[in-house]
Order: structure tokens, then C-alpha cells, then sequence
């Protein structure tokens, strides 16, 4: 994937994750995740959510897209709130629009683009020439 460089606010810090297409993938980095949490003592109020958040987007990742994909993190002030944004970021969708992956039942995926349009106060999606990358923007109280 091509470095993409882009300009952060100052006082903004940031970490990224490479995602082995593997099983056991999403818990591992997840694990990773609180500790990077713990480290820059993001607001307890919202670990939980933004633990949720991860796993919803990089599990996507790894159903319906193409890898690599890449987990980046940055914690900050944004618009003068003490914000985490969570980025995902893939190679772009491994099935034609659609499709679903052989053996998904479609009544136990698909919620989670709702569950991050609940978690967040701001998401989308960015369609670059390297694939897709999903955010995420969750505000501490």
C-alpha cells in the first residue's frame, strides 16, 4: 500500500496496525488497541466503543475486501474536541457489488456499518487509488 501523507493537527498522535490476513487477526489487534488506548489515556468513556468500532471495520476488511489491510489510530484535538479517529483502510472489494463471500449467512452479517454509524459522531469512506479507507470519529465527553 502507498504511504499516503497527510497533514495532523498538531498535538495529534497517531499509530498503525498491519493486518495479517489470518485467523485470529481482529482479536490480536484488538488487544494491541487497548493498549495503545491505555497508553495515551484516551477517555474511558469511549474504549469500549472505539474496541467495538475496530472490530467491525477491520472484520470487513477482511470479509469483502482485498488485502493488505491497515488499521490507523490517532487521538487529539479535532474542532476543539478530544476526538480518536479510527481508519481502515484495503485494496477494495474482493467481490463484485452485490456478491457475498461463500458460507455467510446473511442473517448473521451486515450490521456493521450500523453499529458504526451508532458508535460515531462522524464516519465515511474514502475511495483512493490503492482501495477503500473507512473512519471513524469518536468524541470524549
Amino acid at each position: 500500500m502507498a504511504v499516503q501523507l497527510e497533514i495532523r493537527p498538531r498535538g495529534v498522535v497517531e499509530h498503525v496496525f498491519a493486518l495479517p490476513p489470518v485467523a485470529g487477526a481482529v482479536s490480536a489487534v484488538r488487544r494491541r488497541v487497548r493498549a495503545v488506548l491505555a497508553a495515551w489515556n484516551v477517555s474511558p468513556e469511549i474504549v469500549d466503543d472505539t474496541i467495538l468500532v475496530v472490530t467491525e471495520l477491520l472484520t470487513n476488511a477482511l470479509v469483502h475486501a482485498l488485502p493488505p489491510a491497515e488499521l490507523r489510530l490517532s487521538w487529539g484535538l479535532r474542532g476543539g474536541l478530544r476526538t480518536l479517529r479510527v481508519e481502515v483502510s484495503d485494496a477494495g472489494p474482493a467481490l463484485a457489488a452485490g456478491q457475498s463471500p461463500d458460507g455467510i449467512d446473511p442473517d448473521e452479517h451486515g450490521r456493521g456499518q450500523q453499529i458504526v454509524h451508532v458508535l460515531s459522531a462522524r464516519h465515511g469512506m474514502r475511495i483512493h487509488c490503492d482501495g477503500v479507507t473507512r473512519w471513524a470519529d469518536l468524541v470524549a465527553a
